[in-house]
């Protein structure tokens, strides 16, 4: 029996190619999207080529949480990191390079097609310093924070009505004395012993009010504490103006607590978690503990924390030993070490909870894929559903929806 194409085939087949396709489940409701941001200049991550090609645009299956992917955004500008406003009609990325209006990075602004996903660059400018490695929107939606890395900045860029970017409005220098090359806490025989030669901006980021911008630099050994003015985009010292983690332990990403109240920091040399309380501008330090099994000896770095939309569990990567942790919060904000699963890739660089928080995606930088694992909301355990995703020189990824 021959194969009939009829019309209504034909125009669903045209409508998926069409640059504004809405991308629809089986039931006609709308499928969940993701962006990857890769690697994809010869300068990539530590002086190696990047094998990416920009952002994707991903489907996901919510049964099985497979990725297809449906488009790809080129750019060999290194967006190595993506966050969205917060109405999710703008896609921010920080461009990690340094030859940017000389020798500087870049943030570039992207629109967003609500129903298809779509991506069209709106504007960049100067990230005010070499290397941007992380960016974050404030809860307004008016302002970009960005970290520069090899610059050892903090620039706050402003979003003007039509979504485009601005200049800075304003840019803070860290200033100090890197930390020692050997960590103060690692496990035995760790030659973690990167970053301490001049200021590492790593990550910076409002507080959940917005009053309060926190960073952390790597080298210095500090998370710095800014007071906000959204008003004029401005940052004034807090008092006190930083809180200091233990010589050479390098403090990498932190994440806020959903409750607000506390406050947890990894430090990427040492492979430890520190918690503290927080309120009002003010860390109150108040436990210490490994990412790593008990006994592990030898070298690893971590990189990326993030907790549950339940609060009840906190999962933090290991890169070399390539797995994640997860830890159970208690009452007063304490962690406890669960577990860790194997990320099934080499050097997990980020990872991120999909928007029902069932599935977590590990994007493993130098085994060119995306691994996809269950998440038990009563265990917190992770379990790999089999889904590996090829992609380049993964680094970070978000959800639209």
């Amino acid at each position: 029996m021959r194969n009939q194409i009829s019309r209504r085939n034909l125009l669903t087949g045209a409508a998926a190619l069409a640059p504004g396709y809405a991308v629809l489940s089986a039931q006609g409701s709308p499928l969940a999207l993701a962006y990857i941001g890769t690697y994809s200049s010869p300068q990539g991550p530590e002086g190696s080529a990047g094998h990416g090609r920009g952002i994707y645009l991903y489907e996901m299956n919510p049964q099985t949480g497979e990725l297809g992917q449906r488009e790809l955004f080129a750019t060999d500008a290194n967006p190595s990191w993506l966050a969205l406003n917060p109405d999710k009609t703008r896609l921010y990325s920080a461009n990690e390079i340094t030859n940017f209006d000389g020798s500087s990075g870049s943030v570039t602004a992207w629109s967003v097609h609500q129903s298809s996903g779509k991506l069209t660059s709106v504007s960049t400018v100067s990230s005010e310093g070499a290397g941007p490695a992380h960016l974050s929107v404030h809860p307004s939606g008016r302002y970009i924070f960005v970290a520069n890395y090899a610059g050892g900045t903090v620039a706050v860029l402003p979003i003007e009505a039509n979504g485009r970017l601005g200049r800075a409005t304003d840019v803070k220098a860290d200033q100090g004395s890197p930390g020692p090359k050997q960590p103060t806490s690692a496990p035995p025989g760790s030659f973690a012993i990167s970053g301490h030669d001049h200021p590492h901006a790593h990550m910076v980021e409002s507080d959940p009010t917005g009053r309060f911008v926190l960073a952390a630099d790597l080298a210095l050994d500090r998370i710095y504490i800014w007071r906000f003015d959204p008003d004029r985009g401005k940052l004034t010292a807090s008092d006190p103006a930083w809180v200091s983690l233990p010589p050479g332990d390098g403090p990498r990403h932190f994440v806020f607590h959903p409750n607000g109240r506390w406050f947890y920091s990894l430090q990427e040399e040492s492979s430890t978690l520190a918690a503290f309380d927080y309120d009002n501008g003010k860390l109150a330090a108040k436990q210490t503990l490994s990412t790593l099994a008990k006994g592990f000896a030898g070298t690893n770095f971590t990189s990326e924390v993030s907790i549950s939309s339940s609060g009840r569990f906190l999962y933090a990567a290991n890169r070399l030993h390539d797995t994640i942790a997860f830890f159970s919060i208690d009452a007063s904000g304490r962690l406890a070490w669960i577990g860790e699963e194997w990320t099934r890739g080499d050097y997990p660089r980020s990872f991120s909870f999909d928007p029902t928080g069932r599935f977590l995606y590990c994007c493993n930088q130098r085994s060119d894929c995306v691994t996809c694992f269950r998440v038990n909301s009563e265990t917190g355990a992770l379990s790999f559903t089999g889904q590996y995703t090829p992609i380049g020189t993964p680094a970070r990824i978000v959800f639209l929806r």
